[in-house]
Parts: structure tokens; sequence; C-alpha cells
């Protein structure tokens, strides 16, 4: 992903196969690399590659960036809770999807 496709992050308009460099995902969201570093400590996000260097996060890490850093502006929560809300959250939408799995084939 290139400059230029930095602008489409910035509009909502991301592919879950881009990928972005550390450097790019700190910029799409406007935080320092110490940020997103605690976020993959934490497993709230899972970079590919084994040097920070070398890191590619894929589109859902983006949102999932975006979403701890609601929780924290929001509502204060540390990184250890955001882990747990968004664990929940997405445990949440497996629930709803399955449940609608269910009712729309008995």
């Amino acid at each position: 992903m290139d400059s230029q496709d930095l602008s489409l992050v910035h509009t909502g308009s991301v592919m879950e196969e881009d990928s972005l460099t550390l450097g790019q995902l700190c910029r799409a969201c406007g935080v320092h690399a110490d940020w997103i570093i605690g976020l993959v400590e934490e497993s709230i996000i899972e970079p590919h590659g084994d040097e920070v260097r070398a890191w590619r996060f894929s589109g859902a890490s983006l949102v999932k960036v975006r979403s701890a850093l609601r929780l924290k502006r929001d509502f204060g929560v540390n990184l250890a809770g955001i882990a747990l809300v968004l664990d929940l959250l997405e445990e949440l939408e497996h629930f709803r999807t399955h449940a609608s799995q269910i009712i729309t084939n008995p």
C-alpha cells in the first residue's frame, strides 16, 4: 500500500488483504509506534513478520486499532481492558451470526 492508498484508509475503504507497515498504520490512526506495539503485546492485533521493521498489518488490524482508540478516548479503558472488550465484542458478533443462521435455517 503506497501513500496514495492511505487516503483511502482515512475514508474507510480498506480491504482485508491490504498490507500496512507499522509506519503506515501509525499514520493512518494518528498514533505513535509505542501504542501499536502495546496492542501487539496485548495480542489485540497480530502483525505478519518476525521483526518490528518487517511487520505488516491487515485491514482488520486497522479496524481494531481504531476501535481500541475509541475505547481509550471515550471510556478511558487501558490496554488490558481494550483486549477484553474487543474479545467480548467478537464473541457477541459470533453469537449474533450463529443465532441468525438458526432462525433462518431451523
